[in-house]
């Protein structure tokens, strides 16, 4: 979800709300890592007192809006609300996926998890960036490009149930 944002937002800043693109760059990242900062600090402590996969769960719940507010933002307060979402959601997700790899390796190879859930995620957010662009080169920027972020929603959603 963050690489197809990162891909397709500036755009629709400029093109669509008529927005200077550093402008809305910084608006947007700066609303979704303040959101995914809180959230981080909280997502050990719910995994621990609460369980890893219902923190899961609640983080892809919390995604499940984001495509959609995208998808017919009539305002760029829309797409900041999304962002919000969107981090909350990633600080969940994101900071639980670390935890159970690390879980999984034991602690002393707690840096060889880190590493493998840092390649997965930036790899998915490349590979996430390089599609929507395409998508949105080919059939242009909204709706079509979010509908992998509904699919990215729904197979998170799925797998983590």
């Amino acid at each position: 979800m963050v690489g197809m944002e990162r891909s397709i937002l500036p755009a629709i800043a400029e093109q669509e709300f008529k927005l200077v693109a550093h402008t809305a760059i910084l608006a947007f990242i700066v609303v979704f890592g303040l959101a995914k900062a809180i959230t981080n600090y909280f997502a050990g402590r719910f995994s621990d007192a609460y369980g890893r996969k219902i923190v899961l769960v609640i983080g892809w719940l919390i995604a499940t809006p984001v495509p959609f507010l995208l998808m017919w933002a009539p305002s760029w307060n829309w797409i900041l609300l999304a962002n919000v979402f969107l981090g909350v959601s990633q600080g969940l997700t994101w900071s639980t996926t670390v935890i159970m790899k690390i879980d999984l390796a034991g602690p002393k190879n707690r840096g060889t998890a880190m590493g493998v859930n840092e390649f997965a995620g930036y790899f998915a957010v490349g590979a996430a960036a390089l599609a929507t662009g395409w998508i949105a080169a080919k059939y242009g920027l909204r709706p079509q490009p979010f509908y992998l972020g509904v699919a990215f929603v729904v197979i998170g959603l799925l797998l983590s149930v």
